[in-house]
């Protein structure tokens, strides 16, 4: 199993690198893992505090059960992997169940900054892009898929994405193996993630 790392800010085109990362490998290779599934669940808190609950920062997120999921799809069994309501801010009765594969890829705003979970990385990639970037795809992301209004995400992203950004997320990228700038844009450094990973791939059969 390949287990690769994809980091970089909020709005950088992490989603979109995995989506071709996906496409341009044979179908059924790939898993991901996303970070955000593994938020903390909040639902023993009043819904007013949950709103005032800093996402960007690692605290909050349960890195213990990413790594425990993690271990056991390398050592060949499936996980329940938590689904989390942005909505609610807590995870839902129900689970997505995720098998093993040969590719699992761990996406996230912060999954280069836990020190256990970099180890159990064979590749740590960032995904960089131009802040005024990543703030039009922010703010058009959570108007239609969080229902918030476009001064509230522009409120956000001054009181706490880009402080967060500054303090976690962008010292991160001295971690990885690889820095993507333009996002999903850049074909070049893509193709040539892709073509690492399958050559891994094949290398990997012939030694079994």
């Amino acid at each position: 199993m390949l287990i690769i790392g994809i980091a970089g800010g909020t709005g950088s085109g992490k989603t979109t690198v995995v989506n071709k990362i996906i496409s341009l490998l044979p179908p059924g290779e790939v898993t991901v893992i996303p970070q955000d599934s593994y938020y903390k669940d909040l639902s023993g808190m009043p819904p007013e505090q949950r709103s005032k609950v800093n996402f960007d920062e690692p605290a909050a997120i349960e890195w213990s059960l990413l790594v425990e999921h993690l271990r056991e799809l390398r050592d060949g069994r499936g996980v329940d992997m938590p689904v989390y309501s942005y909505l609610t801010c807590t995870r839902q009765k129900e689970t997505e169940r995720i098998e093993p594969r040969d590719v699992v890829i761990v996406e996230g705003i912060l999954v280069l900054n836990d020190p256990t979970l970099r180890k159990m990385m064979d590749v740590k990639v960032f995904v960089d892009a131009d802040a005024d970037d990543r703030l039009i795809r922010v703010i058009a992301r959570d108007c239609v898929e969080r229902g918030r209004t476009p001064q509230a995400v522009i409120d956000r992203y001054q009181d706490v994405l880009k402080p967060m950004h500054e303090m976690y997320i962008e010292p991160s990228k001295r971690h990885a193996d690889l820095i993507v700038p333009q996002g999903g844009s850049n074909a070049v450094a893509i193709n040539l993630l892709t073509d690492y990973i399958d050559a891994r791939l094949k290398r990997a059969r012939l030694q079994r």
